[in-house]
């Protein structure tokens, strides 16, 4: 999703020789694969998209794959590209990178300020490494390299996968199918309190082309911060966001919630006030993104023949 966003707006802002190495022609965490695409295609910027993610089930149940995965990836890229001379790298990473009960909203300065959330740790600590691996190779060898964190994303070539996917494709589609089939309810995880932060992936994309054309790492290290946090700046409950999809999709059943299922955490809420004091800001509002989402899911159901 959020790599094809970024080729998307790259190939719009009139870039061309872009690299986009599929997973099966290049698999980031095999160091050796990783070394020979760098020496061979020697790019100029990157900008690591690639990571293994997913909802808090997924993060739950795959914590091995989730650390290891993510580690791999983020050292791997960041070690060739300092070793094959490039320019400048932006690394994304996760608001879920902040301490569990962080203050709201959330300063870049709370990065390691308290413990993490449970359910989702094993990512959080990989993301977390991605940073420190930038900001050190930046201290150390002087690299253009620096991080940016964004809140939850959705927008088109999300993953609806029930078992791995995050919130808001999750509930597009079990709305979805809820409405195909008649059915008379909906269950939900959680409680439906937590507050959550969304954005489209698209406003992401112009904002990591935005970074990676104006700003460079020491933009950020030599004002005592390791990374920069991109976001809307505004949060709803999940039952506020499961409101607003059921009546999106059509479906006008009652919504139930299982509580014994985790919540994660309480809030996560992001400051993007140095984001906006860089003069960017996004674009499309969480009405007019998920009517988009909703849009292409029903799009890419037609064409799967659902």
């Amino acid at each position: 999703m959020v790599g094809s966003s970024i080729l998307r707006r790259l190939t719009a802002d009139g870039y061309e020789n872009i690299l986009t190495p599929k997973s099966t022609t290049l698999d980031l965490i095999v160091q050796k694969e990783v070394e020979e695409y760098f020496d061979r295609q020697k790019p100029e910027a990157v900008i690591i998209a690639a990571a293994k993610v997913g909802g808090i089930g997924a993060n739950s149940s795959l914590r091995a794959q989730f650390i290891y995965e993510n580690l791999m990836i983020e050292a791997n890229t960041i070690h060739a590209a300092y070793r094959h001379g490039v320019r400048k790298l932006i690394s994304l990473g996760s608001s879920c990178i902040y301490p569990r009960m962080a203050l709201q909203p959330m300063k870049e300065e709370e990065l390691l300020s308290g413990p993490l959330e449970t359910t989702n740790e094993p990512y959080a600590v990989a993301k977390i490494a991605g940073i420190k691996l930038c900001e050190s190779y930046y201290r150390q060898y002087g690299c253009n390299f620096f991080s940016v964190m964004p809140t939850n994303l959705f927008g088109p070539n999300d993953n609806f996968d029930l078992e791995s996917s995050h919130v808001i494709p999750a509930l597009i589609r079990k709305f979805h199918e809820a409405k195909i089939k008649g059915a008379d309810s909906v269950l939900l995880w959680g409680s439906g309190k937590p507050r959550r932060e969304f954005m489209y992936v698209d406003d992401l994309a112009r904002g990591v082309c935005f970074l990676m054309e104006n700003h460079d790492a020491n933009d950020l290290f030599e004002k005592g911060i390791s990374h920069i946090n991109i976001g809307t700046g505004e949060d709803l409950k999940i039952g506020e966001l499961a409101s607003k999809i059921a009546k999106l999709v059509g479906f006008t059943g009652k919504v139930a919630y299982d509580s014994a299922k985790p919540d994660g955490t309480p809030r996560k809420l992001l400051d993007v006030s140095r984001m906006k004091a860089l003069g960017w800001a996004p674009l499309t509002s969480l009405d007019e993104g998920l009517q988009k989402t909703y849009d292409w899911f029903l799009g890419a159901t037609t064409a799967r023949g659902v």
